[in-house]
């Protein structure tokens, strides 16, 4: 699979997965993983698990506007920046957030999250 087709593959899964089963996206986390989420840090992939599920809302969707994708390095990686709107449930008006992923071989065509940032903003 090429770069930009995994970067989207992996979007989609992990938005599709955050929106539906917050739980869930800890199956795409390590335990050394890095979550930045509102100026906090949470390492592993239980803490950020624990973050999400802790989130205030009980449903989400995700709306993704941009995908780009640069490879990162020897071992494969890949940096992946994402830009979009958050809809809530219950009429609010959306939240526009930019998301970054720095994504690791996990085996041959799959990536776990090594660091990912994200910034909420109106």
């Amino acid at each position: 699979m090429d770069p930009e087709g995994a970067a989207k593959a992996f979007v989609d899964h992990y938005y599709t997965t955050f929106d539906t089963n917050r739980a869930a996206v800890e199956g795409l986390f390590q335990e050394g993983s890095m979550l930045t989420y509102g100026g906090e840090k949470f390492i592993s992939a239980a803490a950020i698990t624990a973050k999400f599920t802790s989130l205030q809302f009980s449903s989400c969707k995700h709306h993704v506007t941009t995908v780009d994708c640069q490879p990162s390095g020897p071992a494969g990686g890949m940096l992946v920046f994402v830009t979009g709107t958050m809809h809530f449930g219950g009429g609010e008006p959306p939240f526009k957030f930019f998301q970054a992923f720095h994504l690791m071989p996990a085996e041959p065509e799959n990536f776990y999250v090594l660091n990912n940032h994200r910034v909420n903003y109106e």
